[in-house]
């Protein structure tokens, strides 16, 4: 008899987990994700703080899809000075 309700509850919370994963993806898929782009830059503030000291400063992100990619291109300079492999 103990053994039928302890799978009884077993299946009961897999059906209970089951139904709130399926309404947390739903809820999920009705949210946008992301930032409109647009023009000028979104600013992150970052805090950090170990209990003796810290440190903050701000993050600047090019609202423009176009800029925010050219960011992580590096510059022609930078492609001249790069030692070549001797491989």
């Amino acid at each position: 008899m103990d053994a039928a309700i302890i799978i009884g509850l077993i299946v009961a919370i897999v059906i209970v987990t089951g139904i709130t994963a399926a309404r947390a993806i739903r809820a999920d898929r009705a949210t946008p994700r992301g930032l409109e782009p647009g023009e000028g830059d979104h600013i992150i503030d970052v805090n950090y703080s170990s209990g003796l000291g810290g440190h903050q400063s701000q993050i600047r992100v090019p609202r423009d899809p176009q800029e925010y990619a050219k960011t992580f291109v590096p510059n022609k300079k930078a492609q001249k000075d790069k030692p070549k492999d001797k491989s």
